[in-house]
Protein backbone atom coordinates (compact mmCIF):
# COMPACT_ATOMS: atom_id res chain seq x y z
CA UNK A 1 0.00 0.00 0.00
CA UNK A 2 2.91 2.33 0.76
CA UNK A 3 4.49 1.50 -2.61
CA UNK A 4 1.27 2.36 -4.40
CA UNK A 5 1.07 5.70 -2.62
CA UNK A 6 4.66 6.58 -3.59
CA UNK A 7 4.02 5.59 -7.20
CA UNK A 8 0.95 7.80 -7.40
CA UNK A 9 2.87 10.73 -6.01
CA UNK A 10 5.60 10.29 -8.64
CA UNK A 11 3.00 10.09 -11.41
CA UNK A 12 1.22 13.17 -10.13
CA UNK A 13 4.47 15.14 -9.91
CA UNK A 14 5.38 14.11 -13.46
CA UNK A 15 1.89 15.05 -14.65
CA UNK A 16 2.01 18.45 -12.94
CA UNK A 17 5.48 19.20 -14.33
CA UNK A 18 4.30 18.50 -17.86
CA UNK A 19 0.92 20.29 -17.64
CA UNK A 20 1.71 23.29 -15.43
CA UNK A 21 5.02 23.93 -13.77
CA UNK A 22 7.29 26.77 -12.78
CA UNK A 23 8.34 27.13 -16.43
CA UNK A 24 4.73 28.00 -17.23
CA UNK A 25 4.71 30.53 -14.40
CA UNK A 26 7.73 32.15 -16.05
CA UNK A 27 5.74 32.19 -19.30
CA UNK A 28 2.81 33.88 -17.58
CA UNK A 29 5.05 36.54 -16.07
CA UNK A 30 6.72 37.18 -19.44
CA UNK A 31 3.26 37.37 -21.04
CA UNK A 32 2.20 40.08 -18.57
CA UNK A 33 5.51 41.91 -18.94
CA UNK A 34 5.22 42.04 -22.74
CA UNK A 35 1.61 43.13 -22.39
CA UNK A 36 2.68 46.17 -20.37
CA UNK A 37 5.72 46.88 -22.54
CA UNK A 38 3.58 47.05 -25.67
CA UNK A 39 0.89 49.01 -23.87
CA UNK A 40 3.52 51.65 -23.12
CA UNK A 41 4.81 51.41 -26.70
CA UNK A 42 1.57 51.86 -28.65
CA UNK A 43 -0.31 54.23 -26.34
CA UNK A 44 1.04 57.20 -28.27
CA UNK A 45 -0.49 55.95 -31.54
CA UNK A 46 -3.96 56.64 -30.15
CA UNK A 47 -3.10 59.45 -27.73
CA UNK A 48 -1.54 61.53 -30.51
CA UNK A 49 -4.94 61.69 -32.24
CA UNK A 50 -6.36 63.33 -29.09
CA UNK A 51 -3.27 65.51 -28.61
CA UNK A 52 -3.60 66.97 -32.11
CA UNK A 53 -7.43 67.16 -32.05
CA UNK A 54 -8.76 67.76 -28.54
CA UNK A 55 -12.33 68.29 -29.79
CA UNK A 56 -12.46 64.62 -30.78
CA UNK A 57 -11.58 63.62 -27.20
CA UNK A 58 -11.61 66.00 -24.21
CA UNK A 59 -11.61 69.75 -25.07
CA UNK A 60 -10.39 70.64 -21.57
CA UNK A 61 -6.88 69.56 -22.54
CA UNK A 62 -4.80 71.82 -24.82
CA UNK A 63 -4.49 71.15 -28.53
CA UNK A 64 -1.08 70.83 -30.19
CA UNK A 65 -1.06 71.79 -33.88
CA UNK A 66 1.60 69.39 -35.12
CA UNK A 67 2.01 68.65 -38.82
CA UNK A 68 1.88 65.14 -40.27
CA UNK A 69 5.68 65.19 -40.64
CA UNK A 70 6.08 66.17 -36.99
CA UNK A 71 3.70 63.39 -36.05
CA UNK A 72 5.82 60.92 -38.04
CA UNK A 73 8.99 62.10 -36.26
CA UNK A 74 7.29 61.69 -32.86
CA UNK A 75 6.09 58.16 -33.68
CA UNK A 76 9.49 57.15 -35.09
CA UNK A 77 11.62 58.56 -32.25
CA UNK A 78 10.93 55.52 -30.07
CA UNK A 79 12.55 53.18 -32.59
CA UNK A 80 15.74 55.23 -32.94
CA UNK A 81 16.43 54.40 -29.31
CA UNK A 82 15.05 50.89 -29.59
CA UNK A 83 17.60 49.71 -32.16
CA UNK A 84 20.60 51.05 -30.24
CA UNK A 85 20.41 48.60 -27.31
CA UNK A 86 19.33 45.48 -29.21
CA UNK A 87 22.70 44.03 -30.23
CA UNK A 88 24.64 44.56 -26.97
CA UNK A 89 21.58 43.45 -24.98
CA UNK A 90 22.04 39.84 -26.14
CA UNK A 91 25.56 39.74 -24.70
CA UNK A 92 24.47 41.50 -21.52
CA UNK A 93 21.68 38.95 -21.02
CA UNK A 94 24.19 36.08 -21.32
CA UNK A 95 26.60 37.68 -18.84
CA UNK A 96 24.19 39.13 -16.27
CA UNK A 97 21.08 37.00 -16.82
CA UNK A 98 17.83 37.80 -18.60
CA UNK A 99 15.99 38.35 -15.32
CA UNK A 100 17.99 41.44 -14.33
CA UNK A 101 17.87 43.03 -17.79
CA UNK A 102 14.12 42.50 -18.12
CA UNK A 103 13.59 44.05 -14.69
CA UNK A 104 15.61 47.12 -15.71
CA UNK A 105 13.75 47.36 -19.03
CA UNK A 106 10.21 47.30 -17.63
CA UNK A 107 10.85 49.41 -14.51
CA UNK A 108 12.64 52.25 -16.34
CA UNK A 109 10.14 52.19 -19.20
CA UNK A 110 7.32 52.52 -16.64
CA UNK A 111 8.96 55.55 -15.02
CA UNK A 112 9.37 57.22 -18.41
CA UNK A 113 5.73 56.50 -19.27
CA UNK A 114 4.67 58.32 -16.10
CA UNK A 115 6.76 61.33 -17.16
CA UNK A 116 5.42 61.49 -20.73
CA UNK A 117 2.47 63.93 -20.17
CA UNK A 118 4.79 66.31 -18.30
CA UNK A 119 7.29 66.25 -21.15
CA UNK A 120 4.60 67.34 -23.64
CA UNK A 121 3.54 70.27 -21.44
CA UNK A 122 7.10 71.39 -20.64
CA UNK A 123 8.97 70.84 -23.89
CA UNK A 124 6.34 70.21 -26.60
CA UNK A 125 7.19 67.63 -29.29
CA UNK A 126 11.04 67.91 -29.14
CA UNK A 127 11.12 66.84 -25.47
CA UNK A 128 8.52 64.18 -26.19
CA UNK A 129 10.79 62.81 -28.93
CA UNK A 130 13.73 62.72 -26.50
CA UNK A 131 11.69 60.88 -23.87
CA UNK A 132 10.35 58.36 -26.40
CA UNK A 133 13.92 57.82 -27.62
CA UNK A 134 14.97 57.00 -24.04
CA UNK A 135 12.00 54.73 -23.59
CA UNK A 136 12.89 52.89 -26.78
CA UNK A 137 16.46 52.54 -25.51
CA UNK A 138 15.44 50.70 -22.33
CA UNK A 139 12.77 48.64 -24.11
CA UNK A 140 15.49 47.45 -26.48
CA UNK A 141 16.60 45.13 -23.68
CA UNK A 142 13.27 43.27 -23.66
CA UNK A 143 13.37 40.75 -26.51
CA UNK A 144 17.02 39.67 -26.15
CA UNK A 145 16.33 39.09 -22.45
CA UNK A 146 13.20 37.02 -23.18
CA UNK A 147 15.00 34.99 -25.87
CA UNK A 148 17.85 34.20 -23.45
CA UNK A 149 15.40 33.21 -20.71
CA UNK A 150 13.26 31.01 -22.97
CA UNK A 151 16.32 29.27 -24.47
CA UNK A 152 17.02 27.91 -20.96
CA UNK A 153 13.44 27.39 -19.74
CA UNK A 154 11.56 25.92 -22.74
CA UNK A 155 11.89 22.18 -23.49
CA UNK A 156 12.43 21.42 -27.18
CA UNK A 157 8.96 19.86 -27.54
CA UNK A 158 7.28 22.97 -26.10
CA UNK A 159 9.52 25.65 -27.58
CA UNK A 160 7.27 27.19 -30.24
CA UNK A 161 4.13 26.95 -28.07
CA UNK A 162 5.77 28.51 -25.00
CA UNK A 163 7.38 31.28 -27.03
CA UNK A 164 4.04 32.00 -28.70
CA UNK A 165 2.26 32.15 -25.35
CA UNK A 166 4.85 34.67 -24.16
CA UNK A 167 4.66 36.75 -27.33
CA UNK A 168 0.85 36.75 -27.17
CA UNK A 169 1.31 39.36 -24.47
CA UNK A 170 2.27 41.66 -27.33
CA UNK A 171 -1.20 41.40 -28.92
CA UNK A 172 -2.96 41.47 -25.55
CA UNK A 173 -1.20 44.69 -24.58
CA UNK A 174 -2.07 46.29 -27.91
CA UNK A 175 -5.71 45.20 -27.58
CA UNK A 176 -6.07 46.54 -24.05
CA UNK A 177 -4.42 49.85 -24.85
CA UNK A 178 -6.16 50.55 -28.16
CA UNK A 179 -9.56 49.39 -26.88
CA UNK A 180 -9.42 51.48 -23.71
CA UNK A 181 -7.54 54.50 -25.02
CA UNK A 182 -10.59 56.03 -26.73
CA UNK A 183 -12.57 55.92 -23.49
CA UNK A 184 -9.58 57.17 -21.47
CA UNK A 185 -8.88 60.06 -23.85
CA UNK A 186 -12.55 61.14 -23.68
CA UNK A 187 -12.73 60.82 -19.88
CA UNK A 188 -12.02 63.53 -17.32
CA UNK A 189 -8.47 62.18 -17.00
CA UNK A 190 -7.85 62.86 -20.69
CA UNK A 191 -5.07 61.46 -22.86
CA UNK A 192 -2.44 61.56 -20.02
CA UNK A 193 -4.22 58.60 -18.41
CA UNK A 194 -3.10 56.38 -21.33
CA UNK A 195 0.44 56.84 -19.97
CA UNK A 196 -0.24 56.88 -16.22
CA UNK A 197 -2.11 53.56 -16.02
CA UNK A 198 0.37 51.29 -17.88
CA UNK A 199 3.27 53.07 -16.17
CA UNK A 200 1.90 52.31 -12.69
CA UNK A 201 1.08 48.71 -13.60
CA UNK A 202 4.58 48.29 -15.01
CA UNK A 203 6.14 49.19 -11.66
CA UNK A 204 3.91 46.65 -9.90
CA UNK A 205 4.92 43.95 -12.41
CA UNK A 206 8.60 44.78 -11.88
CA UNK A 207 8.26 44.07 -8.16
CA UNK A 208 6.54 40.72 -8.82
CA UNK A 209 9.16 39.73 -11.42
CA UNK A 210 11.99 40.61 -9.06
CA UNK A 211 10.61 38.09 -6.56
CA UNK A 212 9.45 35.22 -8.80
CA UNK A 213 11.45 35.61 -12.02
CA UNK A 214 14.58 33.56 -12.77
CA UNK A 215 17.09 33.51 -15.61
CA UNK A 216 17.50 29.72 -15.56
CA UNK A 217 15.85 26.72 -13.83
CA UNK A 218 19.08 26.30 -11.84
CA UNK A 219 18.68 29.78 -10.30
CA UNK A 220 14.97 29.34 -9.50
CA UNK A 221 14.13 28.68 -5.85
CA UNK A 222 10.60 27.40 -6.47
CA UNK A 223 11.12 24.73 -9.14
CA UNK A 224 10.98 21.02 -8.29
CA UNK A 225 13.89 18.74 -9.04
CA UNK A 226 11.68 16.70 -11.38
CA UNK A 227 10.81 19.69 -13.54
CA UNK A 228 14.42 20.85 -13.57
CA UNK A 229 15.53 17.45 -14.84
CA UNK A 230 12.70 17.42 -17.41
CA UNK A 231 13.94 20.69 -18.92
CA UNK A 232 17.61 19.69 -18.72
CA UNK A 233 17.11 16.33 -20.47
CA UNK A 234 15.10 17.95 -23.26
CA UNK A 235 17.67 20.67 -23.90
CA UNK A 236 20.51 18.13 -23.94
CA UNK A 237 18.98 16.60 -27.09
CA UNK A 238 20.38 19.53 -29.07
CA UNK A 239 23.50 19.99 -26.97
CA UNK A 240 22.03 22.95 -25.11
CA UNK A 241 23.11 21.94 -21.64
CA UNK A 242 22.06 24.76 -19.37
CA UNK A 243 24.39 23.56 -16.66
CA UNK A 244 27.46 23.67 -18.91
CA UNK A 245 26.68 26.77 -20.96
CA UNK A 246 29.54 29.15 -20.23
CA UNK A 247 28.45 32.77 -20.08
CA UNK A 248 31.99 33.95 -20.83
CA UNK A 249 32.18 32.17 -24.17
CA UNK A 250 33.06 34.57 -27.02
CA UNK A 251 30.31 35.32 -29.51
CA UNK A 252 31.18 34.03 -33.02
CA UNK A 253 30.41 37.34 -34.75
CA UNK A 254 31.93 36.43 -38.12
CA UNK A 255 30.03 33.15 -38.41
CA UNK A 256 26.78 34.81 -37.32
CA UNK A 257 27.08 37.72 -39.76
CA UNK A 258 27.90 35.40 -42.68
CA UNK A 259 25.28 32.74 -41.91
CA UNK A 260 22.84 32.58 -44.83
CA UNK A 261 19.91 31.15 -42.81
CA UNK A 262 20.30 33.94 -40.26
CA UNK A 263 20.54 36.64 -42.93
CA UNK A 264 17.29 35.55 -44.59
CA UNK A 265 15.72 35.36 -41.14
CA UNK A 266 16.63 39.03 -40.69
CA UNK A 267 15.13 39.95 -44.09
CA UNK A 268 11.91 38.09 -43.33
CA UNK A 269 11.66 39.78 -39.94
CA UNK A 270 12.30 43.19 -41.53
CA UNK A 271 9.49 42.61 -44.03
CA UNK A 272 7.08 41.57 -41.29
CA UNK A 273 8.10 44.52 -39.13
CA UNK A 274 7.43 46.97 -41.97
CA UNK A 275 3.87 45.71 -42.36
CA UNK A 276 3.21 45.42 -38.63
CA UNK A 277 4.32 48.91 -37.69
CA UNK A 278 2.83 50.56 -40.76
CA UNK A 279 -0.56 49.21 -39.72
CA UNK A 280 -0.10 49.70 -35.98
CA UNK A 281 0.88 53.36 -36.23
CA UNK A 282 -1.43 54.30 -39.10
CA UNK A 283 -4.68 52.36 -38.53
CA UNK A 284 -6.08 55.03 -36.13
CA UNK A 285 -5.37 57.81 -38.67
CA UNK A 286 -6.74 55.75 -41.57
CA UNK A 287 -9.95 54.90 -39.70
CA UNK A 288 -10.47 58.52 -38.63
CA UNK A 289 -9.59 60.28 -41.91
CA UNK A 290 -10.72 57.80 -44.58
CA UNK A 291 -13.45 55.80 -42.87
CA UNK A 292 -14.73 58.77 -40.83
CA UNK A 293 -15.05 57.11 -37.40
CA UNK A 294 -15.02 59.06 -34.12
CA UNK A 295 -12.28 58.42 -31.56
CA UNK A 296 -14.21 55.92 -29.43
CA UNK A 297 -15.28 53.90 -32.47
CA UNK A 298 -11.75 54.38 -33.77
CA UNK A 299 -10.33 52.82 -30.60
CA UNK A 300 -12.59 49.79 -30.89
CA UNK A 301 -11.89 49.23 -34.60
CA UNK A 302 -8.16 49.79 -34.07
CA UNK A 303 -8.09 47.16 -31.31
CA UNK A 304 -10.25 44.61 -33.14
CA UNK A 305 -7.45 43.34 -35.48
CA UNK A 306 -5.12 42.72 -32.53
CA UNK A 307 -7.85 41.01 -30.51
CA UNK A 308 -8.35 38.63 -33.44
CA UNK A 309 -4.57 38.23 -33.62
CA UNK A 310 -4.43 37.24 -29.94
CA UNK A 311 -7.28 34.72 -30.22
CA UNK A 312 -5.81 33.11 -33.34
CA UNK A 313 -2.30 32.80 -31.89
CA UNK A 314 -3.58 31.11 -28.72
CA UNK A 315 -5.84 28.82 -30.75
CA UNK A 316 -2.94 27.71 -32.98
CA UNK A 317 -0.58 26.89 -30.09
CA UNK A 318 -2.00 23.37 -29.50
CA UNK A 319 -1.82 22.66 -33.24
CA UNK A 320 1.81 23.73 -33.49
CA UNK A 321 2.70 21.78 -30.35
CA UNK A 322 0.96 18.67 -31.71
CA UNK A 323 2.80 18.89 -35.04
CA UNK A 324 6.16 19.18 -33.26
CA UNK A 325 5.56 16.36 -30.78
CA UNK A 326 4.01 13.98 -33.34
CA UNK A 327 6.89 14.61 -35.80
CA UNK A 328 4.37 14.90 -38.67
CA UNK A 329 6.29 17.92 -39.92
CA UNK A 330 9.98 18.49 -39.37
CA UNK A 331 10.91 21.83 -37.88
CA UNK A 332 12.10 23.42 -41.15
CA UNK A 333 8.92 22.56 -43.07
CA UNK A 334 6.79 23.74 -40.15
CA UNK A 335 8.59 27.09 -39.93
CA UNK A 336 8.29 27.72 -43.69
CA UNK A 337 4.64 26.66 -43.86
CA UNK A 338 3.49 28.91 -41.04
CA UNK A 339 5.67 31.79 -42.23
CA UNK A 340 4.17 31.59 -45.72
CA UNK A 341 0.64 31.77 -44.34
CA UNK A 342 1.60 34.65 -42.06
CA UNK A 343 3.33 36.79 -44.72
CA UNK A 344 1.86 36.00 -48.13
CA UNK A 345 -1.79 36.18 -47.07
CA UNK A 346 -1.37 39.76 -45.74
CA UNK A 347 0.51 40.65 -48.93
CA UNK A 348 -2.66 39.92 -50.94
CA UNK A 349 -5.12 41.55 -48.54
CA UNK A 350 -3.03 44.73 -48.17
CA UNK A 351 -2.98 45.33 -51.91
CA UNK A 352 -6.73 44.72 -52.10
CA UNK A 353 -7.29 47.08 -49.15
CA UNK A 354 -5.67 49.91 -51.08
CA UNK A 355 -8.31 49.71 -53.84
CA UNK A 356 -11.36 50.03 -51.59
CA UNK A 357 -13.60 53.11 -51.73
CA UNK A 358 -14.59 55.31 -48.80
CA UNK A 359 -18.12 53.90 -48.82
CA UNK A 360 -16.74 50.38 -48.20
CA UNK A 361 -15.84 51.05 -44.57
CA UNK A 362 -17.18 47.74 -43.24
CA UNK A 363 -15.20 45.72 -45.79
CA UNK A 364 -12.10 47.78 -44.98
CA UNK A 365 -12.47 46.96 -41.27
CA UNK A 366 -12.87 43.26 -42.07
CA UNK A 367 -9.76 43.27 -44.29
CA UNK A 368 -7.69 45.16 -41.71
CA UNK A 369 -8.77 42.72 -39.00
CA UNK A 370 -8.01 39.68 -41.14
CA UNK A 371 -4.65 41.07 -42.33
CA UNK A 372 -3.36 41.74 -38.82
CA UNK A 373 -4.83 38.54 -37.35
CA UNK A 374 -3.35 36.16 -39.92
CA UNK A 375 0.11 37.68 -39.51
CA UNK A 376 0.26 36.14 -36.02
CA UNK A 377 1.02 32.80 -37.71
CA UNK A 378 4.61 34.05 -38.11
CA UNK A 379 4.99 33.31 -34.37
CA UNK A 380 5.47 29.70 -35.49
CA UNK A 381 7.68 30.76 -38.41
CA UNK A 382 10.62 33.15 -38.31
CA UNK A 383 9.90 34.32 -34.75
CA UNK A 384 10.92 30.92 -33.34
CA UNK A 385 13.82 30.52 -35.74
CA UNK A 386 16.35 32.39 -33.55
CA UNK A 387 16.18 29.60 -30.97
CA UNK A 388 16.41 26.97 -33.73
CA UNK A 389 19.59 28.33 -35.30
CA UNK A 390 21.50 28.83 -32.06
CA UNK A 391 20.11 28.11 -28.59
CA UNK A 392 23.43 29.25 -27.05
CA UNK A 393 23.34 32.68 -28.72
CA UNK A 394 19.58 33.14 -29.18
CA UNK A 395 19.62 36.44 -27.28
CA UNK A 396 22.34 37.83 -29.52
CA UNK A 397 20.52 36.66 -32.66
CA UNK A 398 17.28 38.18 -31.41
CA UNK A 399 19.08 41.45 -30.68
CA UNK A 400 20.66 41.67 -34.13
CA UNK A 401 17.44 40.73 -35.95
CA UNK A 402 15.29 43.05 -33.84
CA UNK A 403 17.75 45.89 -34.35
CA UNK A 404 17.64 45.44 -38.12
CA UNK A 405 13.87 44.97 -38.28
CA UNK A 406 13.20 48.04 -36.18
CA UNK A 407 15.05 50.17 -38.70
CA UNK A 408 11.94 49.38 -40.75
CA UNK A 409 9.86 50.57 -37.81
CA UNK A 410 11.59 53.94 -38.14
CA UNK A 411 11.44 54.17 -41.90
CA UNK A 412 7.84 53.00 -42.35
CA UNK A 413 6.12 55.84 -40.39
CA UNK A 414 8.48 58.37 -42.02
CA UNK A 415 7.60 57.07 -45.50
CA UNK A 416 3.92 57.35 -44.60
CA UNK A 417 4.48 60.91 -43.43
CA UNK A 418 6.13 61.91 -46.73
CA UNK A 419 3.71 60.05 -49.03
CA UNK A 420 0.44 60.72 -47.20
CA UNK A 421 0.34 64.50 -47.19
CA UNK A 422 -3.47 64.43 -47.27
CA UNK A 423 -4.90 61.76 -44.96
CA UNK A 424 -8.20 61.70 -46.90
CA UNK A 425 -6.48 60.88 -50.21
CA UNK A 426 -7.18 57.25 -51.13
CA UNK A 427 -4.49 57.13 -53.83
CA UNK A 428 -1.78 57.96 -51.30
CA UNK A 429 -2.99 55.24 -48.93
CA UNK A 430 -3.04 52.80 -51.88
CA UNK A 431 0.68 53.38 -52.38
CA UNK A 432 1.34 52.68 -48.68
CA UNK A 433 -0.64 49.44 -48.61
CA UNK A 434 0.76 48.15 -51.93
CA UNK A 435 4.32 48.88 -50.79
CA UNK A 436 3.76 46.96 -47.54
CA UNK A 437 2.25 44.00 -49.41
CA UNK A 438 5.17 43.81 -51.86
CA UNK A 439 7.76 43.90 -49.08
CA UNK A 440 5.96 41.11 -47.21
CA UNK A 441 5.90 38.93 -50.34
CA UNK A 442 9.64 39.29 -51.03
CA UNK A 443 10.59 38.69 -47.38
CA UNK A 444 8.88 35.31 -47.22
CA UNK A 445 10.11 34.30 -50.70
CA UNK A 446 13.70 34.53 -49.48
CA UNK A 447 12.85 32.62 -46.30
CA UNK A 448 11.34 29.80 -48.39
CA UNK A 449 14.48 29.41 -50.49
CA UNK A 450 17.21 29.79 -47.87
CA UNK A 451 15.64 29.40 -44.40
CA UNK A 452 16.17 26.39 -42.12
CA UNK A 453 15.45 25.27 -38.56
CA UNK A 454 18.66 23.27 -38.13
CA UNK A 455 21.09 24.38 -35.43
CA UNK A 456 24.12 25.99 -37.05
CA UNK A 457 27.65 24.65 -36.62
CA UNK A 458 28.85 27.78 -34.84
CA UNK A 459 26.27 27.17 -32.09
CA UNK A 460 28.25 24.10 -30.94
CA UNK A 461 31.70 25.64 -31.47
CA UNK A 462 32.12 27.02 -27.93
CA UNK A 463 31.13 23.70 -26.40
CA UNK A 464 33.56 21.87 -28.67
CA UNK A 465 36.33 24.23 -27.65
CA UNK A 466 35.55 23.61 -23.99
CA UNK A 467 35.47 19.86 -24.53
CA UNK A 468 38.75 20.02 -26.44
CA UNK A 469 40.39 22.06 -23.72
CA UNK A 470 39.14 19.64 -21.09
CA UNK A 471 40.45 16.68 -23.06
CA UNK A 472 43.83 18.39 -23.46
CA UNK A 473 44.01 19.04 -19.73
CA UNK A 474 43.04 15.45 -18.95
CA UNK A 475 45.63 14.11 -21.38
CA UNK A 476 48.27 16.42 -19.90
CA UNK A 477 47.37 15.29 -16.41
CA UNK A 478 47.47 11.63 -17.40
CA UNK A 479 50.82 12.20 -19.12
CA UNK A 480 52.18 13.90 -16.01
CA UNK A 481 50.87 11.02 -13.90
CA UNK A 482 52.56 8.45 -16.17
CA UNK A 483 55.81 10.40 -16.04
CA UNK A 484 55.61 10.57 -12.27
CA UNK A 485 54.92 6.84 -12.03
CA UNK A 486 57.84 6.00 -14.32
CA UNK A 487 60.11 8.26 -12.25
CA UNK A 488 58.97 6.50 -9.08
CA UNK A 489 59.60 3.13 -10.69
CA UNK A 490 63.09 4.22 -11.81
CA UNK A 491 63.84 5.52 -8.33
CA UNK A 492 62.60 2.27 -6.79
CA UNK A 493 64.68 0.18 -9.16
CA UNK A 494 67.79 2.28 -8.48
CA UNK A 495 67.25 1.95 -4.75
CA UNK A 496 66.82 -1.80 -5.14
CA UNK A 497 70.04 -2.12 -7.16
CA UNK A 498 71.90 -0.04 -4.58
CA UNK A 499 70.75 -2.39 -1.81
CA UNK A 500 71.86 -5.44 -3.79
CA UNK A 501 75.29 -3.86 -4.29
CA UNK A 502 75.62 -3.18 -0.56
CA UNK A 503 74.62 -6.75 0.26
CA UNK A 504 77.29 -8.11 -2.10
CA UNK A 505 79.89 -5.88 -0.48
Amino acid sequence: MVVTRRGSLEINEKFINRIFGVRHLQCLLLFCGLCLIYGMRVNLSMAIVAIMDNEAANPEFPKYAWSEKTKSHVLSSFFFGYICAQIPAGGWARHHGGRLLLFISVSLSSLLALLTPLSVVVGDWPLLCALRFSQGLVQGLTYPSIATIMAKWAPIEERSAMLTYCCSGLEFGIVLMLASSGMLCSSSWGWPSTFYIPGALGLIWSAVWFVFGASTPKECKYISEGERMLISKSLQQTGTNIAECKETQPIPWRQICTSRPFLVLILSQCASSWCFWTLLTQIPSYIKSVLGKDIQSNAFYSALPYLSMLVLSLALCPLASYLEKSKRLNATVSRKLFNTIGQWTPAVTLVYLGFLRTDQADLAIVLLTFTVAISTVTHFGYQTNHLDLSPHFSGTLMGIANSASNVMSIIAPLIVGYIVTDTTNLLQWRIIFSLAGGISFVGNLLFLFFGTAKAQHWNDAPQQVICKTTQQRNSELSLETKNAQSCVQKDASSIGSSRETLNLV
